[in-house]
């Protein structure tokens, strides 16, 4: 059994898979950083707000007894856009890996055909002929 899953994890296809993983989260990472460090900043300048703390009240709160305020309703749109950001910049890197890679394979040449014989009509048609002859 131990060697049955040792030539399993070993084999190549597996090991592609947890590099590839391993550099997705850290591709992920510089993604995050670059969406929050230049782009959220930038769109956060039309808006004159931190873009990820973009939100609209859909109910204003009450201050309880505490001072905390309660029962305030809030769509963050600005952090779920920040996500959508990352998610099409590493769907299209990942759309041009991919396309690099198809077109890196080698691309198969089908076979050549082979020449198609005389159909058994015209084999019949030259017997017949040949009969004839004689």
């Amino acid at each position: 059994m131990f060697k049955e899953f040792k030539d399993f994890a070993m084999k190549g296809s597996l090991i592609d898979i947890a590099v590839g993983f391993v550099m997705g989260a850290a591709f992920n990472k510089l993604v995050s950083a670059f969406t929050g460090g230049i782009v959220s900043p930038l769109i956060g300048l039309l808006f004159n707000a931190d873009f990820k703390d973009l939100s609209l009240t859909l109910k204003e709160g009450a201050a309880d007894e505490t001072g905390a305020i309660v029962g305030k309703v809030t769509l963050m749109y600005g952090e779920f856009l920040t996500y959508l950001i990352d998610f099409l910049i590493v769907a299209a890197v990942m759309f041009m890996i991919i396309k690099a890679i198809n077109s890196m394979k080698k691309k198969e040449v089908p076979a050549p055909v082979a020449p198609k014989g005389p159909t058994q009509e015209e084999l019949l048609a030259q017997i017949r002929d040949l009969l004839a002859k004689k």
